[in-house]
């Protein structure tokens, strides 16, 4: 059965392709919607690229028919903008005082009212789900790019029979396994053992569980372009990307660059209210790989500030590196679940010949209003590329900070 389908503006800055998403319904775009997308469209940061994104596809679909009639999509369904000129509120006067929000709820209210179809709003604010619902309006999350992070596996398995180099095992690409004969990973159905153990050093440290030796292996795997991480605070993730981009960069030679980045996103001001340079700006972001790389060159007893000076690693925020072809460099993106899956998107098919890529967070530390543990784009790029066999996936759940640290992520 055909439904409408009622976009809020944060549905297209998550996702600019959206309008393609819903089969064969009714896509309609109430005009309040569009006059917030013309407001971000000035914006240089991710929200006005998606608004300048989603404005050029319908200037393109306009050029093909009506908007405020609906213009037919390739998927069979139509997409429309619609529109309220008589002044006529649906919903109590008090609500159209404060938010564009609101004047949405009265065009749902609208629709359901003079369309014989079922209509439903898609939202991913949950307080305007939670005020369709107080007035009587079908309201749902924006399902098309959720994952589900209680089902993605962890990357790695235990079984009990002895295994050997070579053997046949039907099992995912890159998946590892500890045997009683040791550790393996999985390449093309066969096993192959992996090449360092808990006492390999690499730029000065150790894995100190199996979960973190298995994501060193991945990290050092040239054979391996993407790898992603997800852990709680104090796992280890930054630490051991960051040490195997060492080691691979400086001492193997296999990259030319290290790039580490992070989605900016605030606790509080944004960054444009912070006084200072650009440099003095993103200070709070890079100090914590500057401690993290602090503790790793401590450990081989090198210069970090003459180190620095080489610039053969660049410490930016992603906005920054956003649209570049990176080819040849080892590429760290902390903080990943602060990113929309379109975001990451963005960043994987931006990555060159001979790159690495590596993706971590925690996927229960999100700091963006829209995302949660199912819809972040690191917990997005996992469930969807896990068992290629250019990606692999490790999900670390031990805690090795402290044990404070530990105590904290899991019960607070």
């Amino acid at each position: 059965m055909v439904k409408n389908y009622v976009l809020d503006t944060n549905v297209l800055i998550h996702d600019p392709q959206a309008i393609y998403s819903f089969q064969d319904n009714n896509v309609i775009l109430p005009l309040p919607v569009i006059e917030e997308l013309d407001k971000l469209k000035r914006r240089s940061d991710s929200a006005g690229k998606s608004a300048r994104e989603v404005i050029r596809e319908l200037d393109k679909l306009r050029l093909t028919g009506d908007l405020s009639k609906g213009i037919k999509l390739k998927n069979s369904g139509t997409v429309s903008i619609m529109t309220i000129t008589d002044g006529k509120r649906e919903t109590p006067d008090f609500l159209y005082e404060k938010y564009v929000d609101n004047w949405i709820l009265g065009y749902v209210l609208r629709l359901g009212r003079t369309s014989s179809v079922p209509t439903i709003l898609v939202s991913k604010d949950i307080s305007l789900r939670v005020k369709a619902s107080a007035l009587g309006i079908a309201a749902q999350d924006y399902l098309t790019d959720r994952s589900d992070l209680s089902v993605l596996p962890s990357g790695y398995v235990e079984v009990h029979q002895e295994l050997r180099e070579g053997q046949k095992f039907d099992s995912m690409e890159n998946q590892y396994i500890k045997s009683p004969s040791g550790y393996f990973k999985v390449r093309n159905k066969t096993l192959r053992r992996i090449s360092i153990d808990l006492s390999s050093s690499i730029w000065g440290i150790h894995a100190l569980n199996e979960q973190q030796l298995f994501a060193m292996d991945a990290l050092l795997d040239d054979e391996v372009k993407l790898v992603t991480l997800i852990g709680i605070a104090g796992t280890g993730k930054t630490l051991i990307a960051l040490a195997c981009a060492l080691e691979k960069t400086l001492k193997d030679k296999k990259y030319k660059r290290i790039i580490v980045t992070r989605p900016l996103v605030p606790m509080g001001k944004d960054i444009g209210y912070l006084p200072g340079s650009i440099e003095e700006k993103l200070q709070p972001w890079i100090e914590p790989v500057m401690d993290n790389l602090e503790f790793l060159f401590d450990r081989v007893q090198m210069n970090l500030k003459e180190f620095l000076k080489k610039d053969i690693m660049q410490i930016s925020a992603l906005s920054f590196i956003r649209g570049r072809s990176i080819p040849d460099q080892y590429i760290i993106v902390d903080e990943a679940q602060n990113l929309t899956p379109h975001e990451v998107k963005t960043i994987l098919t931006r990555v060159g010949k001979g790159a690495k890529i590596v993706l971590l967070g925690d996927a229960y530390q999100i700091d963006t209003p829209y995302l949660d543990k199912d819809s972040n784009g690191l917990v997005y790029a996992a469930s969807r590329l896990i068992g290629n066999h250019l990606v692999a996936h490790i999900t670390l759940t031990k805690g090795e900070r402290s044990e404070l640290a530990t105590l904290a992520a899991s019960k607070l």
